[in-house]
């Protein structure tokens, strides 16, 4: 599995939901487990970005798609990087 930081910005109609129904969040984490993306770590934040998620997910299509299916609603912008363990980047490079 690859992980992958993905960067969430709530527009309006996003943060007016989360205000009527905090638990949505994590009936978006269910959701995307029957994407196949799992939500290892989960972060609200202040800032550029309101949460920071970190995930795993089989591949790059399946992410990307995950993301497309969430960003459609409207509710939220998402912006998502690869990323890969120190361990795994100190065995990239040599």
């Amino acid at each position: 599995m690859a992980t992958y930081i993905m960067l969430s910005r709530l527009t309006e109609d996003g943060a007016e939901t989360i205000k009527k129904n905090p638990g949505r969040i994590q009936e978006v984490n269910k959701e995307l487990e029957g994407m196949r993306v799992k939500v290892l770590q989960q972060y609200a934040v202040l800032g550029a970005y309101d949460f920071v998620n970190i995930v795993e997910a089989p591949d790059l299509a399946t992410v990307m798609k995950a993301s497309v299916t969430l960003g459609a609603r409207g509710s939220v912008r998402i912006e998502t990087l690869a990323a890969l363990s120190m361990d795994e980047f100190v065995r990239t490079v040599r």
